[in-house]
Parts: C-alpha cells; sequence; structure tokens
C-alpha cells in the first residue's frame, strides 16, 4: 500500500494543477467605510476607496482644467511622537489601488499620494499638486507619489515615477518606475509596500503588480527624519487629483501599523504595540482603534477558499480519497499557518524591554488555553460580570486557580479595546504590591481578549459586606480594618511610590477582591490614568466612574487627580464602617448622612448595626473620621493617601474637620460658544450637591 507521504504528494499535485487552472484565490482585506473620512469627490463604493470621479468633457487641447481633487483618511489621528520620552515611531503599510483611465479624449491625471498630514483639510487645487496640502509653515505632510503627469515646474523626472516628498511638493527622491516595468497608466492593479525605520532615518517604497510577492528589493529608498517635521498626532490616507486629465483612482486592501514607543522605563507602550500587532493579525470588528485601517474576516475568506477548492476537485476528480485527502491536506497546511502566523504576532521580546524583570512581565496565552481553563467559557463558571467583561474561574497548569477576564467577544468597540488595553499596560506598568490583585497571564487572539489574573476565593468586598446571607458575618471588625489599611497602601502605593503616578479613577467595593484570608486586592485597572509625577498637566476626560464614588469636581470638570481618588476611597471607608451603599435605594447619599451625622455629634449610631457592638470604638471613630477627612468638598482640603495611611494606622494626627458639612459654588461661564465649569469652594456658599445626587436623576 502507498505510504502517507505518498498520498499526501498526490493530493499535493491534484491540488496545485486544478488551483492553477481553475480557480484563484484573494486574500485581501476588504476596506470599510465606517473607518474614514471622504473629502472632495472621494467616496465609498464596492469595499473600495474611488478617490475621484470621471470627467466627461475633456478636450483634446487639454484646454479645460478640471482639477477634481478627492482625499479619504483614517478616521482617527495616529500617534507617531512621544515628547514624554523623545520617542519617534517608524511605520509600516501595504495597499493596492488602480488608476483607470476614463473619459476617451483625456490625458491622465495627476495621479494618486499616500498621504500622512497633520492637516487634512489643506489642500490645493493646482495642476499636477495630487490635492497635497499647500506649502504652510503650521503644517506638516510626507508623501509618496504615484505620479501620472509631468510637470517641470514641479521637478517631475517624467509621466510615470514614484517620489517621496516631505513639507513641499518639491519631491525629496524620484525614481521612474517604467524603467522598473511597473506602468500605472496600465489600468492594472498594483501593490504597494511602504516601511519608514526611524532607527535608520530610512523611508523605503515597494511597487508590484497585484498578486506577486513583494519585489526583493525597493523601488525608492531614501533617508528622511520625520522627527523634525511631524506633529505629535497625524492623519494617514489617501489624496488623488485629475489636474487637466481624467481618471478614476481606486484604493482597495490597505493595512498601517506604528511601531516603536518602547519607554526606557515602563513596558506600557511597549506591550501596547505587542497589543496592536496582535490585532492586526486577528482583526475584530470596524470600531476598534486599532491601527490596522483594513477589517478582514480571515475566516470568512478561509471558507470562501475551501468552497471553491471543493467546487474545482468535484467537477474534476471522482475519487473519493482524494476529496478525503484533499481536505486533509487543507486541515493541515492551513491550520500550520494559522498558528505560524498567531506565534509570529503573539511572541512578546521581553529582552527589549528596559527597566522590567522577567518575572514581572505576564506570560502570553492560547485561545486553546484559556478555553480549556473555562471549559470553553462555561456559563457555570461565572464569578462576575460587568459592562465591560465577564470573569471566570479557570484552572491553569501552571498557576493553578485563577480569574479569567474576558471582554465582549461579540463586538470589540473602540472603548472595550481601550479598557483592555488600558487596563493591560497599567497591570505591566507598575502594581507589584501585596494588596494590588496580580495579573499573570493574558490572550489576545482572533476575537477574544482576556486577562487572567490570580483567584481571589472570597470574591469582591462588596459581594460581602452587602450579602443578606450569613457571608457578611465573616467579615469580621478586624478583617473590616485590615480591608481599609490595606486599600489605603495601595493607593498610597499607585499615588507616590510607583515610578510613574497612577491615578486608579474607579474605586469602590466591587474593585477590591478577598483572598482566602480576607486580606484586600485592589483590581480592575480599565479607567486608569497614568502621569508622570512632575506632570501637571491633566486630560479632560468625560468623568467614568460609579455614582457616589465620584469626587464633585471630577463629575463638573472631567479632570481627575490623585485627590479624586482619595474621594473615592474615603466613601469606601465609610460603606465599610457603616455596612451602607454609596447610595441607599431610598436615594439617601451615604457621605451626606455621614455629614448630618458628624453635626449632631452622633458618628457611632452610624456603626453597622451587623456588627452588632462587635467593634473597637477608638478604631470605628477614626475610620469615620478619616472617612470625612477624604470626601471634604474642598479637593485642597483632603488629606494624600500617604497621610491617610499614617492616620489610620495611628502614626499621624488626625486632621480637624470644619463644624458644619463644607459646602461649594459651582458657576458656570461661556467661552467661544462652550460651556467652561469653574469651582470657587468656599463654606459660605451655596449648598453643594455630591456627584450621588447630581448624578441619580440620570
Amino acid at each position: 500500500m502507498p505510504s502517507n507521504t505518498t498520498k499526501l504528494f498526490w493530493v499535493l499535485l491534484i491540488f496545485f494543477i486544478f488551483t492553477t487552472l481553475f480557480t484563484s484565490f484573494s486574500f485581501s482585506t476588504p476596506l470599510n467605510t465606517k473607518l474614514f473620512t471622504f473629502l472632495g469627490d472621494a467616496y465609498f463604493k464596492n469595499n473600495s476607496i474611488i478617490l475621484t470621479q470621471e470627467a466627461f468633457a475633456c478636450s483634446s487641447s487639454m484646454s479645460t482644467y478640471t482639477s477634481g481633487v478627492g482625499r479619504a483618511f483614517y478616521k482617527y489621528p495616529i500617534r507617531f511622537l512621544d515628547f514624554s520620552t523623545n520617542n519617534v515611531a517608524s511605520f509600516s503599510c501595504k495597499f493596492s489601488f488602480r488608476i483607470d483611465p476614463s473619459a476617451p479624449y483625456c490625458a491622465f491625471g495627476d495621479g494618486l499620494a499616500f498621504l500622512i498630514t497633520s492637516n487634512p483639510g489643506s489642500v490645493s487645487l493646482s495642476d499636477g499638486y495630487m490635492g497635497m496640502p499647500v506649502s504652510n509653515a503650521q503644517d506638516s505632510f510626507l508623501a509618496v507619489e504615484f505620479d501620472t503627469s509631468f510637470n517641470g515646474n514641479l521637478g517631475d523626472i517624467n509621466g510615470n515615477h514614484v517620489s517621496v516628498d516631505l513639507n513641499s511638493v518639491l519631491s525629496v527622491a524620484s525614481v521612474d518606475s517604467l524603467s522598473r516595468g511597473i506602468d500605472f497608466k496600465s489600468g492594472r492593479k498594483m501593490s504597494v509596500w511602504i516601511e519608514y525605520s526611524h532607527s535608520e532615518k530610512m523611508i523605503r517604497v515597494w511597487v508590484g503588480y497585484f498578486g506577486l510577492l513583494r519585489p526583493l528589493s525597493p523601488l525608492l529608498d531614501c533617508n528622511i527624519d520625520i522627527s523634525k517635521s511631524f506633529k505629535e498626532f497625524m492623519h494617514v490616507g489617501f489624496s488623488a487629483s485629475n489636474g487637466r486629465g481624467s481618471a478614476i483612482h481606486v484604493v482597495d486592501e490597505w493595512q498601517f501599523r506604528t511601531s516603536g514607543f518602547v519607554s526606557s522605563t515602563m513596558a506600557v507602550d511597549k506591550f501596547r504595540d505587542e497589543l496592536e500587532e496582535c490585532l492586526i493579525c486577528f482583526p475584530g470588528d470596524s470600531g476598534s482603534t486599532s491601527t490596522d485601517v483594513g477589517d478582514s474576516d480571515h475566516h470568512h475568506h478561509k471558507r470562501k477558499w475551501v468552497l471553491q477548492v471543493a467546487l474545482a476537485l468535484g467537477g474534476f476528480v471522482v475519487s473519493t480519497m482524494s476529496v478525503i485527502g484533499f481536505f486533509t491536506l487543507y486541515f493541515v497546511c492551513v491550520r500550520k499557518r494559522e498558528r505560524d502566523v498567531a506565534r509570529k504576532c503573539s511572541e512578546v521580546q521581553v529582552s527589549r524591554v528596559q527597566g522590567l524583570q522577567a518575572n514581572k512581565i505576564p506570560k502570553r496565552l492560547s485561545l486553546t488555553e484559556i478555553r480549556s481553563a473555562t471549559k470553553g467559557f462555561n456559563r457555570k463558571r461565572i464569578i462576575g460580570a460587568g459592562a465591560s467583561a465577564v470573569v471566570y474561574e479557570g484552572l491553569l497548569p501552571s498557576f493553578g486557580s485563577v480569574a479569567v477576564k474576558r471582554f465582549s467577544e461579540v463586538k470589540r468597540t473602540s472603548a472595550l479595546y481601550n479598557r483592555f488595553t488600558n487596563e493591560f499596560g497599567t497591570m505591566v506598568g507598575c502594581t507589584r504590591h501585596k494588596n494590588l490583585v496580580q495579573l499573570l497571564g493574558w490572550c489576545c487572539e482572533r476575537n477574544e481578549l482576556v486577562l487572567v489574573y490570580e483567584y481571589m476565593p472570597n470574591g469582591s468586598l462588596d459581594r460581602i459586606l452587602h450579602s443578606r446571607t450569613r457571608a457578611t458575618k465573616l467579615l469580621t471588625w478586624e478583617r473590616r480594618v485590615n480591608v481599609v489599611l490595606g486599600v489605603a497602601s495601595a493607593l498610597a502605593y499607585l499615588h507616590e511610590e510607583c515610578e510613574k503616578q497612577i491615578i486608579h479613577r474607579d474605586l469602590k467595593t466591587s474593585n477590591i477582591m478577598l483572598d482566602a484570608e480576607f486580606n484586600p486586592k485592589l483590581g480592575d485597572f480599565g479607567l486608569a490614568e497614568v502621569y508622570e509625577h512632575s506632570s501637571k498637566a491633566r486630560d479632560v476626560t468625560l468623568p467614568a466612574g460609579t455614582m457616589g464614588y465620584l469626587a464633585p469636581e471630577y463629575v463638573y470638570s472631567g479632570i481627575s487627580s490623585v485627590k479624586t481618588d482619595v474621594y473615592s476611597f474615603g466613601v469606601v471607608a465609610l460603606e465599610v464602617a457603616t455596612g451602607r451603599r454609596p447610595v441607599n435605594d431610598d436615594g439617601t447619599v451615604l457621605t451626606d448622612w455621614m455629614w448630618d451625622a458628624w453635626e449632631k455629634r452622633n458618628l457611632m449610631a452610624a456603626a453597622d448595626p451587623t456588627l452588632m457592638g462587635n467593634f473597637n470604638r477608638v478604631e470605628m471613630e477614626r475610620i469615620f473620621l478619616v472617612g470625612l477627612s477624604c470626601v471634604h468638598p474642598n479637593n485642597e482640603r483632603r488629606p494624600s493617601m500617604m497621610e491617610v495611611a499614617g492616620m489610620l494606622k495611628g502614626e499621624a494626627p488626625l486632621r480637624k474637620l470644619p463644624a458644619n458639612k463644607p459646602t461649594v459654588r459651582i458657576r458656570a461661564l461661556s467661552e467661544n460658544s462652550e460651556d467652561v465649569t469653574q469651582f470657587d469652594v468656599g463654606l459660605e456658599s451655596t449648598p453643594w450637591s455630591t456627584p450621588g445626587t447630581h448624578l441619580s436623576n440620570n
């Protein structure tokens, strides 16, 4: 009987013959109109970007001047410079295009350009400019031209060439494409590869006819330093114009990625680059903010390929063994290719990350391992769920019991992706503390985004603290004090002891986990912000967090700080001591209720009744007073977390509280048709509204 090797050979031969004669395959990445901004004549049709429209009236003398201009840019600006670390991104992209002549009596249009610009709205209507920006000292751009017109005034070498421009339409370098057998006026589809290496200060351009491999040597290469010209964020896309001619400029498959943002002291940016690279290899939905601007469905094309091959073989191959053999070959080869791509995409280059020890880097896990650990994401293993993720209990041989946080597998939106990468980057950067949940591993494969944490047997503080079962009795006073001290220590570490300052922004009892001994572990860094300690600038964002825990100035200004975390901690401390939720079912706000108890000098009456008096009165009063100091409406009057930890331990004096609840006046100004919120804090102004009462009606 023939050997398995012989069978495989014949199956491979049959496959090669019939796919060569009767089938053609496309593994292209279709574009998605939701990802682009269209300007001028550009529009989207049949999964392609059409940059220019056909000119129906062109005279043979070319006296008619049409100058149709079209532009298409990726919807989101992309970061190229990091001024805080002096890092500059390298980039690479691949796309295909074709230029179809339209009117029979018209010459070709100007051509098409791949364009990176700081101002997508700066357009030139001049003949030969391809719609590229007008020279302007305020704007910057880099363009790779695929020129189909000759204009001696612009230094063109001929009417069929590739050029590189930097901040001017006068090219830095040009190459005759016809000399390499590439004719942009042939109407054939072209493939283009562009790579910029900042370490070499070199840009390289390869061009070939579609369907062929990338040529061994680039068509054009030249020295360029984008760091001297680029802004921090730039817009990436395409531009084309017809000038005095007429042609339809079409762009099809496109991928773009940046790399090279590696901090010398933290791995946050490095690991985000790894994640973005992973998402490019296994693209998700079109809402992702990954720099892969092509939204492909790998499995859709794979199934299409199987169907084409099956039809071809079905018409010419009668033997059932041959068909079975083919599918066996397909399974082996494609699966191997999938694994190879995943491996290439997944490898984390630990040796390139400076300032980290290997044992601090979470392990990259395969989706197969994750599915095995959770029994295929079995619903019976769910131990927690939120708006962005579901948490499963899992078992991994290398770690034992783990908590598997699976971000929504149905639709990977930009917000979800940002939350995943933010949490991942923060946990990798500076979170080695006994009171912080430790990230053990991660998985980014296909449509799955997963983080793997150490398992917390007693779940969240929120679940036990507000349980109506006997579980509440397990949370003795001694354990509650330990929880408050542990969380204070963790926040002091994040605010003052990390190399970079981390603001949690979502501190609440449901994000505080309890291990087997009821020791607290702070987790969920999806909303965290990282700053240099010397940085005074803070981002203005939409307030994020949970009603009842948010500081008033953050709700109204959108600017977070360490003092907004201090406020949230104060709410948590009061919640632990009283057993009451931040906002009760009847709408009572915990902070208002506690200030009222303070004014009546009746703090002990606020102690959690489930403790049945089994608590240390001195410790209880200390937690109440520290908690009220933390929720002071004036953020400047709040203590730092280092001071809070000292007060809780009795190592620092308690702060003196005002006799009555402080108030704050909020004055709204109008400037340039935008609402600007200004705080004027004092003790003699209009009544202050807590975040709970402010948000309770929304």
